[in-house]
């Protein structure tokens, strides 16, 4: 079974085409919940992954293409079988989310 963390590992390839920063290290997810899949096909153990993330605003105008990106990555691991997003806007993203690793990068 995936961990949280090999699932955050994967999403350090999707980025804000804005911002050219990772989605994570940008703070924009917010958890990661993993049940296993039994209705999945092929039948081994593969698993149903949800995603609640946030986006930097509410008219941020690349949400289609970061949604895309998100689920093609996650759904590119085999032993992901469905992928679910949660869009949520509480707690309300700010700068403060980023981490240490992408202030650097972003140098702030």
């Amino acid at each position: 079974m995936l961990s949280e963390s090999e699932i955050l590992t994967a999403l350090r390839d999707c980025f804000d085409p804005e911002v050219k920063l990772n989605l994570v290290d940008l703070g924009l997810i917010y958890g990661i919940e993993t049940t296993p899949d039994p209705h999945s096909t092929p039948k081994w153990p593969r698993q149903h992954v949800k995603v609640t993330m946030t986006l930097t605003t509410q008219a941020c105008p690349a949400s289609g293409l970061i949604f895309e990106q998100v689920h093609n990555r996650l759904m590119a691991i085999p032993d992901i079988s469905k992928v679910d997003m949660n869009l949520v806007w509480e707690p309300k993203w700010t700068p403060r989310r980023i981490s240490e690793a992408g202030r650097r990068q972003l140098g702030i």
